[in-house]
């Protein structure tokens, strides 16, 4: 870990956001299980996740075969979502100080872009699973799955190691199990829930953020 009293350039600096209760308040996903899900098969699989029985995609897959979606009834929920109040100003600033910053997500592309898109946020990239509605159908994509290894649909660590030179100090922004893997290899975490747990059991090095006031505070102070 780098030494936190000191001051960062941003122009050697990188942060990765996840998406779901970071930038969005809830978990997208899960609240479209409770709306467009047919029965409640998709509390087994959840729990069969949880508890490492099968990864993301398996899980995924069969939870969205469970889904009576469409595109017009996903289109109808989407901006009902809400984003931390202070990501925009957040991200305004990173782009101000021309911060290089990314989304790594489990969820969709098609889901976080339009979530992005409604609330007047561009040139944002995401790395995400893909969600696509070919001829009324739903269609998806795992083009960052790690295939030695099962856990995790998207394999962030991969696409987080691919974007950061090695000479950058790496900020990951995060709170669920498919955050703990890359952000070991970030030089200051900001966690809460499932990933504060995995850091503070372990005795590794993080921040604890409530929302993303804590991130945009901490970050005004550094980067100058």
């Amino acid at each position: 870990m780098i030494d936190k009293s000191n001051q960062f350039n941003p122009k050697k600096c990188i942060v990765f956001f996840d998406f779901d209760n970071t930038i969005a308040t809830c978990d997208v996903f899960d609240n479209m299980l409770l709306l467009f899900s047919r029965d409640d098969r998709w509390v087994e699989l959840e729990k069969r996740w949880t508890s490492g029985r099968i990864g993301s995609k398996t899980c995924l897959e069969g939870q969205l075969r469970g889904m009576d979606l469409d595109k017009k009834s996903l289109d109808a929920y989407l901006p009902k979502i809400k984003l931390d109040p202070y990501f925009k100003q957040l991200y305004k600033f990173l782009q101000a100080k021309k911060v290089k910053t990314f989304i790594l997500s489990d969820n969709f592309d098609y889901i976080i872009n339009r979530i992005l898109s409604i609330n007047g946020i561009k040139n944002l990239k995401v790395y995400a699973n893909k969600l696509s509605f070919p001829r009324g159908k739903v269609a998806t994509e795992y083009p960052y799955k790690n295939k030695d290894c099962q856990i995790c649909a998207h394999c962030k660590t991969k696409n987080l190691l691919a974007k950061a030179p090695k000479d950058y100090i790496i900020i990951y922004v995060g709170d669920g199990s498919t955050d703990i893997c890359p952000a070991k290899y970030a030089n200051v975490v900001f966690a809460k829930d499932n990933l504060l747990k995995h850091f503070k059991d372990n005795k590794l090095d993080y921040m604890a953020f409530h929302n993303l006031k804590d991130v945009f505070t901490y970050l005004k102070s550094k980067l100058k």
